[in-house]
């Protein structure tokens, strides 16, 4: 475990926020994860775990505890009778597996593509892109439980995957460290119908190539063309959620002309599509600005405080609300310090 002091989240962060984290602890092997979150507990310090800083936002003042960051590599393959599963470490960088994937002929996570992130991440917050998400093809984590200080499995059923969502960002956040993934692949390629950017993007290109190395292809354009890489330009991806809707409420949105998606999560609206028709494509908002391309990203151009980026989701937000009536959600998490408690009061 290699133990840093005094490191700034903006440097560990792709949205590039942030004071000072007391500790960054790196773990390169299973048996030294114990070892951090003994070390936090000496000191009575909180922990954070942070993968590649893509979906996280830092605060002004810092971290008074210790970040713990998932440094393990590797990546096996054991046959099934219809594919392969694969055990990816949490230290993986998540489009790398993609690409391994893709390489062997591998369908089910093709459509992930270019997503920024360590792939112990992934299935914390259910990543899902252009029709496919990991709890499509995730069999098992293998964890560590910081509440019985016990090695772990939890299998699919045991995450409780929703859109965005598992319990390891909800009823049991911050209680599971990820070690690794395994998931389920098989041989051949996504069935139509596609999403609509992929079908739209073949149609224009002329494109017949389907196959996990098509797709990645295609959505590889797509997100060059609309998101930018935030190692070039400072963003943490989809800084909004895209908006879920029951059947009743799609059908008066699109009696209202909304643009709604009918999906096999069911029906949704591009976030963007509000924030674009509300004025904000290409404003720049207390440093920030809307992404022209894709209206649901945030770039940082100048901001360098965290209440510049509050200001601007919150102008974003109300005159959304105020127009539309939804309420936007924002997808990046925080690394907040606890509150302190004072004795006799809390």
């Amino acid at each position: 475990m290699r133990v840093n002091e005094n490191i700034l989240i903006s440097s560990l962060t792709t949205m590039r926020l942030g004071g000072p984290a007391r500790y960054v602890l790196e773990i390169e092997r299973p048996e030294e994860i114990p070892d951090a979150y003994d070390f936090a507990a000496t000191y009575n310090m909180p922990t954070f775990v942070l993968g590649y800083g893509a979906n996280t936002i830092g605060h002004d003042e810092g971290f008074s505890g210790a970040i713990i960051i998932n440094r393990m590599h590797g990546i096996s393959e054991t046959p099934t009778p219809d594919g392969i599963n694969l055990t990816i470490m949490g230290g993986e960088y998540w489009d790398n597996v993609v690409e391994y994937a893709c390489k062997k002929g591998l369908t089910g996570i093709e459509a992930l593509s270019k997503i920024p992130g360590l792939t112990g991440a992934a299935p914390v917050q259910n990543i899902g892109a252009y029709g496919q998400e990991i709890a499509d093809t995730l069999e098992s984590i293998e964890v560590y439980d910081t509440a019985s200080h016990t090695f772990k499995t939890l299998s699919h059923d045991d995450l409780g995957f929703s859109y965005r969502k598992s319990i390891l960002n909800t009823t049991e956040k911050n209680r599971y460290f990820v070690i690794s993934i395994t998931l389920h692949l098989t041989p051949g390629q996504m069935e139509p119908p596609f999403y609509r950017s992929i079908e739209k993007y073949a149609s224009d290109h002329n494109i017949k190539d389907f196959s996990p190395q098509g797709i990645r292809a295609i959505v590889s354009a797509i997100r060059a063309d609309k998101l930018p890489d935030p190692l070039e330009k400072a963003s943490s991806g989809s800084f909004f959620k895209n908006i879920y809707l029951t059947e009743p409420e799609a059908e008066i949105a699109e009696a209202k002309g909304y643009p709604v998606y009918h999906g096999k999560d069911g029906y949704k609206i591009n976030s963007g599509w509000f924030i674009e028709k509300a004025g904000f494509s290409d404003k720049l908002l207390h440093g920030f600005r809307v992404n022209p391309k894709a209206a649901l990203v945030l770039i940082n151009e100048s901001a360098k405080s965290y209440q510049d980026l509050a200001a601007a989701r919150e102008e974003i937000v109300n005159k959304v609300y105020d127009i539309y009536g939804y309420w936007l959600e924002q997808e990046p998490v925080e690394i907040i310090n606890p509150p302190v408690k004072i004795p006799g009061v809390n």
